[in-house]
């Protein structure tokens, strides 16, 4: 080949190598890029054996899987996670059901914007995000309501990235982010207006811990709404299939346990709460919130190329390949969790604080 057919071919594989690493990925604009992946807070070289400590949580007896150990698991899934996360799926770390005609972000969107529109808050209100990510909820709710949005997480290494897209979006006066455990929130009592948490307390080991903090933060009257991964009505605890299933998205989300939607509305009740609604967002006519999954095989395989070359190179850190090897397997089960209806990412369920009883002259 002569000099000039060298140089284009060159030309052109560079050209290529540059679009498949630095542009082809990236969920959203001014997300992340896959030459910027990390470990979170955790530093390159810890990458993979804080993957390994993260295994090691599900290989104890459950008689020392204690509750105390849950906060630092999951602030180490989260460190593990994040960028992929952001990088392949979009700033807000959740599932919304398909909408007919609508892309996958303007859905996204619209199930955001509805658990605003659910706590009637107006405009200038505090409103909590309980687990709020990298705050793509937030930033979409702040802009359609006006309110004043505090989220927090536990993972600091999200806080900073909160706050970078918040101050992107030009939402830094209406967004702020506070690095805390929502199972002991430092709010004064009767704080906010109104509260929601978007596939977020799935976390807690116990869901009337996280549910005690969000009722006594928020001001008397105020609503809550909570969007909650359970095991359905279809759940059948005999089922290996069903165990299997359920098990392998508790290993690949960092869950202490999936709760099955019977037990949601008692525990609020228990805490204090009044139960206005209850609602699998899921089920039909709702489409099928699993198609993502579904659709994104493909683009899977190729980050997944593409995370083992950058690790191979040193670009990524060594164990991110784990990393997103996991994430893949749990999307498969996802998909079948949704597809046998067994799992719901969307159990809504909207609560009040009751009004103070007046007192007695």
């Amino acid at each position: 080949m002569d000099p000039f057919g060298l140089f284009c071919t060159g030309a052109l594989l560079a050209c290529g190598l540059y679009w498949f690493v630095c542009l082809l990925g990236p969920a959203e604009q001014k997300g992340k890029r896959a030459v910027d992946l990390s470990g979170g807070s955790i530093s390159a070289e810890k990458v993979q054996d804080n993957y390994k400590q993260y295994w090691s949580f599900f290989r104890q007896p459950k008689e020392i899987e204690t509750a105390e150990k849950v906060p630092d698991f999951v602030d180490t899934f989260y460190n593990l996670v994040t960028d992929i996360y952001e990088w392949g799926w979009g700033q807000s770390f959740h599932f919304s059901p398909s909408v007919r005609g609508k892309s996958h972000r303007d859905a996204t969107r619209l199930h955001e914007e509805m658990a605003v529109d659910l706590i009637e808050v107006k405009p200038g209100d505090r409103v909590l995000d309980v687990g709020c990510g990298v705050g793509g909820p937030m930033r979409a709710i702040a802009a359609h309501s006006r309110a004043n949005v505090v989220g927090i997480t536990i993972n600091e290494y999200q806080v900073n990235r909160a706050r970078l897209h918040n101050k992107k979006a030009g939402l830094g006066s209406l967004c702020e982010v506070v690095c805390g455990n929502f199972l002991e929130m430092p709010f004064k009592d009767n704080t906010f207006d109104g509260a929601y948490s978007i596939e977020a307390t799935c976390h807690a080991p116990k869901l009337e811990e996280v549910y005690a903090e969000v009722f006594r933060v928020l001001k008397p009257g105020s609503l809550y709404v909570s969007y909650e991964w359970v095991t359905t009505d279809r759940y059948r605890g005999d089922n290996p299939e069903h165990v299997e299933v359920i098990q392998g998205i508790e290993r690949g989300d960092a869950l202490p346990g999936l709760r099955n939607y019977k037990d949601i509305a008692e525990v609020a009740k228990k805490v204090g709460f009044e139960v206005v609604k209850e609602k699998d967002l899921a089920k039909p006519p709702a489409l099928p919130w699993w198609t993502r999954l579904k659709m994104g095989r493909i683009a899977y395989w190729r980050n997944h190329i593409l995370v083992t070359v950058l690790a191979s190179i040193g670009i990524a850190p060594k164990g991110t390949v784990d990393v997103h090897e996991m994430l893949f397997k749990t999307a498969d089960y996802l998909t079948r969790g949704g597809d046998s209806g067994i799992f719901s990412p969307m159990h809504m369920i909207l609560l009040r604080k009751p009004q103070v009883p007046p007192t007695q002259s």
